[in-house]
């Protein structure tokens, strides 16, 4: 039933969210920390982006808010948002298991891989992750519609990979692997060039900023794997419970049978 699938979605994002705070604790917060000081340290005290900028509105708040606050505060957003993630991950599943490719539990692992490539991969090949002091093309709603709309061709671009793989796997796995990865391959190569460049590190050396989105999307990836294997390791723990209660009722009728 759904509220199962919920249950254990739920759970599986509570677990992510959890290794997902230990990163933004240890790696994620002291990086961000790194990034703003070297971008502080190259520009100089002169530059002022204007009210909207996101690196200096991030400079204004730390005088306001005390940084074991705002560890605080990123760290719950982190598990937050895992466990949105695994609400949303149960309720797909629970809708598309049937349309995944896979068995014993590779499908979720499809799924998550889906989700990664909707909700991180494809809006960050336009609107990537945007470390300290970057400048932004457009506003924050503008970058906000860009991401919805772009989280929506994500969707089409899984659900094509999905339907290109069963379709050509029958005849041969590894065709149907290649077949996927066309759709995908195509919005990777075609999407960044065909978009203007809407966020600039000019105050931050480029390998730094490389490294700070990498990391970033193996974060995100890493959300995905979590949710998928912990969501797998809770069904797997229900199903003994279910057969024994299957088997108890087929005992029952059984007994019911022969002994009228």
């Amino acid at each position: 039933m759904l509220s199962d699938y919920l249950q254990r979605g739920v759970l599986a994002g509570v677990v992510a969210g959890l290794a997902y705070g230990l990163y933004i604790a240890f790696v994620a917060n002291p990086l961000t920390e790194y990034v703003h000081d070297a971008g502080h340290d190259h520009a100089g005290h002169g530059h002022d982006h204007g009210a909207g900028d996101h690196g200096h509105a991030q400079e204004g708040a730390e005088h306001v808010v005390s940084e074991t606050t705002t560890a605080l505060v990123s760290v719950g957003s982190g598990v937050l948002w895992a466990i949105l993630l695994g609400g949303l991950f149960a309720v797909a599943l629970y809708l598309f298991e049937p349309a995944l490719p896979g068995r014993d539990g590779l499908e979720s692992y499809v799924l998550a891989g889906a989700g990664f490539l909707t909700v991180s991969a494809t809006p960050w090949l336009v609107v990537p992750p945007a470390a300290p002091g970057a400048d932004h093309l457009y506003g924050v709603d503008a970058r906000i519609g860009i991401y919805v709309g772009l989280v929506g061709l994500g969707a089409v671009v899984s659900a094509a990979a999905i339907l290109a793989y069963r379709r050509e796997a029958p005849r041969n796995p590894a065709l149907g692997v290649l077949a996927a990865a066309v759709p995908i391959a195509a919005v990777a190569i075609v999407l960044p060039l065909v978009t203007p460049t809407v966020v600039t590190q000019p105050d931050v050396a480029g390998e730094l900023v490389t490294a700070y989105q990498a990391l970033a999307a193996l974060s995100q990836a890493a959300i995905w794997v979590l949710i998928a294997g912990t969501f797998n390791r809770l069904r797997r723990r229900a199903e003994p419970a279910v057969d024994a209660t299957d088997a108890s009722d087929a005992n029952s009728r059984d007994q019911l049978t022969t002994n009228p």
